[in-house]
């Protein structure tokens, strides 16, 4: 068994995670470029890409560097949605680890982008294109990773096997979802790993917090219909679906869902409390103070970000209307996105929305993972808080401490939802975890101009690797 390369020893010697690479790091930067840019370059959108594309170019680069076909796998039922599964065999003296990532992206119209969304275009220090923050990046480490502990023959003590999966944008149906029912077999693993939704915050480029999923919030989408019997343009009434549909979705929007502190965001704001300026940690002692003071909580919720972690959140993100242009809106739909906290039901959010409406004209739907619209909807949990593994902590910190020295690294729940809730019924504990750098104010997944720093990707490459090997041992 190779416990650790010389590189990886002087490394940790001399702390040059924080400084200069290694001619092997550099190596294993410039791989996850071309790696990175590969996979940017391929269209693995829904409404016009394939994700198998993705999956086979990745295959293809594991057969190369020697994985035998056996350990190299795309399953699923759809030709257009093939997930990738590849085993890095070890030693059998533990269960194997699963390292996660989806490899679809969500669409993205070139005219509404000043670069073009399925081209990798550096400027400005930054990586432009669909998918470099959510998480072709991720995807890239991951793989590049591999790639490199293959090529240094290294054996760790249990198999690694990487899910590169389709559908976590959507549904699921075809992607872990699948996997699950289908191939239970591929996920038996003590854990896992996400590289999807975590990393490193930096306020306007300084670090200030180093993440580690826990908990997530749980996804739901509900239908707004109104339908009425229209009528001719001219002769405006109040039979116009449109105007009734932008009146409730303006009574929903000035809503507030109640503010609740779990326990994860309750420890995660703790810890972010000891670095905070005065007035930040004025205010952040108001909120985790039981019952919490009003002031400190206004003041807390003018934060997106803050917001997103106490409060459920739903969002009108499509709006469809009308038949004519001569003609009143007889329809009028839109699809409202809710991100729940984890411990309430979808169900009950559609009961407070349809409260929140107080319009018997506007009918409140379930949309399900599947698109199938639903009366009621269904029962979600969210994802259970698994134990925090003392080696999964213990070699986050010493890389972390390293790489960015003095941050703290916290255990938090994500506002956002992934591929992690799926494994649930599979009875596997998922950990977000990554080394990518975000600032606060510069989130762009799912939006225009999406990207990231240069700077931030090859950090996070040189992360993942070092962190795999702490938790697999290999560091001294």
């Amino acid at each position: 068994m190779k416990l650790v390369t010389g590189a990886i020893a002087l490394a940790w010697a001399a702390g040059a995670l924080a400084a200069a690479p290694s001619p092997d790091d550099l190596d294993s930067r410039a791989l996850a470029r071309g790696i990175f840019k590969e996979l940017v370059e391929i269209d693995t959108s829904e409404a016009t890409g394939s994700v198998t594309r993705a999956a086979e170019a990745m295959a293809a680069r594991f057969r190369k560097a020697g994985f035998p076909a056996k350990d190299v796998l795309l399953v699923g039922d759809d030709p257009r949605k093939m997930n990738l599964v590849v085993r890095l065999r070890g030693l059998g003296y533990a269960k194997p680890i699963l390292l996660m990532g989806h490899l679809d992206v969500v669409d993205a119209r070139r005219e509404d982008w000043h670069t073009d969304p399925f081209k990798l275009v550096v400027a400005d220090g930054y990586y432009y294109g669909r998918g470099t923050q959510d998480m072709k990046d991720g995807d890239a480490i991951m793989v590049a990773t591999l790639l490199r502990l293959q090529r240094e023959r290294y054996r760790p003590p249990r198999d690694l096997v990487l899910l590169l999966t389709a559908d976590e944008e959507t549904s699921g149906a075809n992607g872990i979802d699948w996997l699950v029912k289908h191939r239970r077999d591929l996920l038996d693993a003590e854990f896992a790993l996400n590289h999807d939704g975590t990393g490193v915050d930096t306020d306007h480029g300084r670090p200030v917090a180093f993440n580690i999923s826990v908990t997530e919030k749980v996804y739901a989408d509900f239908e707004l219909t109104v339908v009425n019997k229209g009528g001719h343009s001219s002769e405006p009434t109040a039979d116009n679906a449109i105007y009734a549909l932008a009146a409730a979705l303006g009574r929903l929007e000035h809503h507030h869902f109640p503010f609740e502190l779990n326990d994860a965001v309750r420890a995660n704001y703790a810890q972010l409390l000891a670095g905070a300026d005065p007035p930040r940690a004025a205010m952040l002692k108001g909120v985790l103070e039981v019952p919490p003071v009003p002031a400190a909580v206004a003041r807390f919720d003018l934060e997106p970000v803050d917001y997103a972690q106490a409060h459920t959140t739903c969002v009108a993100t499509r709006l469809s209307a009308g038949h004519a242009n001569n003609a009143l809106a007889q329809r009028a739909t839109a699809i409202v996105n809710c991100r729940i906290l984890p411990g309430h039901e979808p169900e009950a959010v559609r009961q407070e929305i349809v409260d929140v409406l107080a319009d018997p004209r506007v009918q409140v739907a379930f949309i399900d993972d599947f698109g199938v619209r639903r009366e009621t909807a269904d029962s979600k949990h969210g994802l259970p808080v698994p134990v925090l593994r003392a080696d999964l902590m213990r070699a986050a910190k010493r890389v972390a401490g390293q790489m960015w020295p003095g941050v703290p690294v916290i255990p938090v729940m994500s506002a956002a939802a992934s591929d992690a809730a799926m494994l649930a019924p599979a009875n596997i504990p998922v950990y977000g975890i990554s080394g990518d750098a975000d600032d606060l104010d510069d989130h762009r997944a799912h939006g225009q101009d999406e990207r990231l720093a240069v700077a931030s990707f090859d950090r996070g490459v040189d992360f993942y690797y070092y962190f795999l090997m702490a938790l697999l041992g290999a560091g001294p």
